[in-house]
Order: structure tokens, then sequence, then C-alpha cells
């Protein structure tokens, strides 16, 4: 919702990608149904700042950010407000990383 996220029931589940998730009504649930790429968190919901560490990190759903209309979710309040130093620039390092990382798992990263 635009004041912030609302804890999801499976009643009102949509998948997308290689996630399933939750709704706290059918009208927020078809909306994500209708357009997903619109609703759905960049960088396949890891955490932003950890992709553009070259990571990819779990994340808080407390701690995220709509910048352009998209959504950004961050591994918890600390790692946000680094995140907040440089939004502009963090989301362009990220989006160069994932192009990189996408298809790895966090075990062949955490390889690297």
């Amino acid at each position: 919702s635009e004041s912030g996220p609302a804890k999801g029931s499976p009643q009102y589940s949509a998948s997308y990608g290689n996630a399933i998730y939750h709704f706290s009504s059918e009208s927020n649930r078809d909306a994500f149904r209708a357009d997903p790429a619109k609703y759905a968190p960049q960088f396949g919901g890891y955490c932003a700042m950890g992709v553009a560490l070259n990571k990819k990190l779990d994340v808080d759903p407390m701690a995220w950010h709509i910048e352009d209309g998209k959504l950004y979710l961050n591994l918890n309040k600390q790692v946000q407000k680094k995140w907040f130093e440089d939004v502009p620039g963090n989301i362009s390092t990220a989006e160069r990383n994932w192009f990189g990382i996408q298809n790895l798992t966090v075990a062949e990263l955490d390889e690297e």
C-alpha cells in the first residue's frame, strides 16, 4: 500500500518470477497480477544495497523505498541509511551488477 507494507495472506497470493507474493486484499493481488513488473521489487526482491555491493542478501519488508515508481528493498533500516546516501548512484551500480549476478545462486556469489 502507499503507506507501507501490510502483512499479506496466502489467501491472496500470486506468483511472479521465482517468487510467491502474499497480499492483504484481493484488489491488491489483482492489481499485481495485471502488471507484476510495475509492483514487484527490483533485483528479484534481494537487498538493493547488497546488489550494489555484488551480493544477494535477504530483506526486511519494512526497509522499503519507492524511487521513480520502482520498489527497492534493503536488508534492514541500517543498510537502508547507507542506500539513502546516494540513491541514484546505488541504483546505477546495482543495475550494472544485477546483469552479472541475477542468474547466480547465493552460494556461487559467496565463492567469488
